[in-house]
């Protein structure tokens, strides 16, 4: 499977490690060359100052902006047509807003509440 993550920040680098080991085909773009360094030596993907979506299975906006990832996330499923794409939103009302638009979003802010819910045995 082709996976295009947009944003090398520590999310980012850490899918791209893992599914890169997991055999896919990774490409990782971000506008900041030095944010490669977060990769492995072992990794086999592509790490682009550019675009590489074209043919993508999935692709994941992971930047630190909810709006670029927003945007990014709009282009890859209207103008590029692919098929699982996800965004990741800090805000917890914009995630709410751009999920009602039909992106799919992940909120690291509902996921931490989530989790600590969780551990904590509360509903």
């Amino acid at each position: 499977m082709k996976i295009v993550i947009v944003g090398c920040g520590r999310v980012g680098a850490s899918a791209a490690e893992i599914w890169d080991a997991a055999g896919h085909e990774v490409v990782i773009l971000d506008i900041v060359t030095r944010a490669f360094e977060r990769l492995p030596s072992t990794f086999r993907g592509t790490a682009l100052r550019g675009d590489g979506t074209e043919g993508a299975d999935v692709f994941l906006a992971m930047t630190e902006g909810d709006n670029r990832n927003v945007m990014a996330a709009q282009v890859a499923v209207e103008a590029l047509g692919v098929g699982k794409v996800v965004a990741k939103i800090n805000d917890p009302l914009r995630a709410t807003a751009y999920a009602e638009l039909g992106i799919a979003t992940l909120c690291r802010t509902g996921l931490m509440l989530d989790a600590l819910n969780a551990h904590l045995g509360m509903p």
